[in-house]
């Protein structure tokens, strides 16, 4: 028991070790190696304790190949009893190796929860909400799910925001007015090649239809609730 104790004492130290030494070489790599080491270093934790614990039955004295039916009975018990649990383990492998969802990720769930991605653990995924609430979320409703990733490959995102004015009103003067505030709110993109657009979208019954078009800045992606009160603000005030 001291033996097989000491191993798996020592197989965490080596993980830890091991988890700190790619932390610091994660901190010398660009921010898009970042996820590729995060899942990396959850492998490398998975396999040195499993195999520490291996090793430390097999110093203990017992022999494994003893165990092959138990082990198999106990697999069949587990695989019923235990579906939801290894379903959800197998599911953060998948997450971590195909990369379509990684650290730092913003995320929206058939669910309706949205956030950005903090851990992706054995059994579930922590999500922080824009309000600072973690949720855990099952991995495998991230396999299973629509799941939809705000920031994937490209962080740079268009938004529509619609609004009415009177049938009274000029068309150009809206244009003109909604370009103006659009350009004055800070979450509005610089690039030359994305300027805003104001869009005529339809006839409602009391009110000219509109939209405006618009390419936010990288750090506006993950706070759309404020981006869209900042542009209904801008807008109510400019018309």
């Amino acid at each position: 028991i001291v033996q097989f104790s000491l191993i798996v004492i020592l197989a965490f130290i080596l993980s830890w070790l091991s988890r700190r030494a790619l932390a610091r070489v994660k901190k010398t790599r660009s921010p898009d190696m970042q996820a590729a080491y995060y899942a990396v270093e959850r492998v490398v934790h998975y396999v040195i304790i499993i195999g520490g614990v291996l090793i430390g039955l097999s110093i203990a004295g017992l022999d494994l190949s003893r165990f092959t039916l138990f082990i198999s009975a106990l697999g069949v018990g587990l695989g019923f009893g235990m579906q939801a649990i290894i379903g959800n383990f197998v599911s953060g492998l998948v997450i971590l190796f195909e990369q379509h969802l990684k650290v730092g990720d913003y995320v929206e769930l058939e669910s309706g929860v949205t956030g950005e991605v903090r851990a992706i653990n054995i059994r579930a995924t922590r999500i922080t909400t824009n309000d600072n609430i973690d949720v855990m979320v099952p991995n495998s409703e991230f396999v299973n799910g629509r799941v939809v990733n705000w920031t994937l490959e490209e962080i740079s995102r268009r938004i529509h925001v619609k609004f009415g004015v009177s049938y009274h009103a000029k068309k150009g003067a809206v244009r003109e007015a909604v370009l103006k505030a659009a350009t004055s709110v800070p979450f509005t993109s610089k690039e030359a090649h994305r300027k805003p657009q104001v869009w005529l979208t339809g006839f409602g019954d009391s009110c000219l239809e509109f939209e405006l078009v618009v390419w936010l800045s990288p750090d506006a992606v993950k706070r759309p609730s404020v981006v869209q009160a900042a542009y209904y603000w801008a807008i109510d005030d400019a018309l």
